[in-house]
């Protein structure tokens, strides 16, 4: 089996930051896996648009770094970490690799401000597109033809995704993770780079407050509790009193912590509980929507297909296969 060929784009002025979190997610060999998976795991590579000459990143390390054009022609995924500034045009060699690249049906996702390579490139027109909250209003004044989401995580347009800073990127790369290979395998992912299981696309990119530490600690005690007792029924009312506050408290701690709302939080917990359940067993939907704390098989399909894009017997069909 062919595996699925990661190019990760290097240039002048590097953000180590973003390439390193690529590697992470790509390169590393995963021992934790077994079988297929372990064999088949991604290629990654490297390409270099900056021909042989020494390269400067950022924090004045100096690298060399491949230049393999040719991958670009022959890669499922095209990776790009960042870009050298906003202001910076991409040389037109790029420009055509990735517009050629796209045309033949190659997942492009960026990091931060590489959103700016797709967009010279005009392959974001019409679409809805994010990047780190300080370049939103810059993207959107130069490129008014895209739908630009200032304050998303990371959206996924099919072939083309974009993310906005550091390390919201390592959220839309286990995100690919999990489309290539499910949610236990993105979980997995998560748990060796020592963060929080994969966060969806459409969570705030910042803390708008900072949220008093009690508070805070109290919450992460709620959180673990709703996901060992997601079958029962419980209203923000019951959570707050559980977390020993007001209502209100719980609805701005929340929003603080991940920008949602408790309930939202909830409904996305149980639908990832769901995946998981999907991916494992032969459960029946019934079933399921009852053992992850959706009052009718209805709710469970609604929520399902609203979080996740397809219903769950289209997530079974294609994750119980792989």
């Amino acid at each position: 089996m062919k595996k699925h060929l990661v190019i990760a784009l290097a240039y002048d002025q590097l953000c180590t930051f973003e390439f390193g979190c690529a590697a992470e997610v790509f390169a590393l060999k995963r021992p934790e896996f077994e079988g297929k998976l372990k064999s088949n795991w991604y290629d990654f590579k490297v390409h270099c648009i900056d021909k042989g000459a020494l390269l400067e990143a950022a924090g004045g390390l100096k690298f060399k770094a491949p230049y393999q054009p040719q991958l670009l022609k022959t890669a499922d995924t095209i990776i790009i970490p960042g870009w050298k500034s906003i202001e910076v045009q991409p040389p037109a060699e790029l420009i055509k690799a990735v517009r050629a690249a796209h045309a033949r049906g190659c997942r492009i996702a960026t990091i931060c401000s590489g959103v700016f390579v797709l967009a010279a490139a005009g392959l974001l027109d019409g679409l809805r597109v994010t990047t780190h909250w300080r370049y939103a209003n810059a993207l959107a004044k130069q490129y008014p033809r895209l739908t630009v989401f200032a304050n998303e995580l990371y959206v996924d347009e099919g072939l083309i995704l974009t993310s906005a800073g550091s390390a919201a990127g390592l959220d839309m790369m286990l995100h690919l993770v999990q489309l290539d290979h499910g949610a236990q395998v993105a979980n997995q992912v998560a748990q060796r780079l020592v963060m929080p299981m994969h966060r969806e696309g459409g969570q705030a990119q910042f803390i708008s407050r900072p949220v008093l530490g009690s508070d805070k600690h109290r919450i992460s005690h709620l959180m673990d509790w709703i996901r060992s007792h997601l079958q029962e029924r419980f209203s923000v009312a019951q959570l707050a009193a559980r977390a020993a506050m007001t209502a209100r408290t719980l609805q701005r701690t929340f929003i603080d912590c991940t920008g949602l709302s408790p309930l939202h939080w909830v409904t996305q917990e149980r639908v990832y509980f769901a995946k998981t359940l999907l991916e494992q067993t032969q459960l029946s939907e019934q079933t399921l929507a009852q053992d992850a704390g959706f009052g009718s098989l209805q709710t469970f399909r609604y929520h399902f297909k609203k979080i996740v894009g397809v219903s769950p017997l289209s997530y079974r069909t294609t994750f119980s296969l792989r």
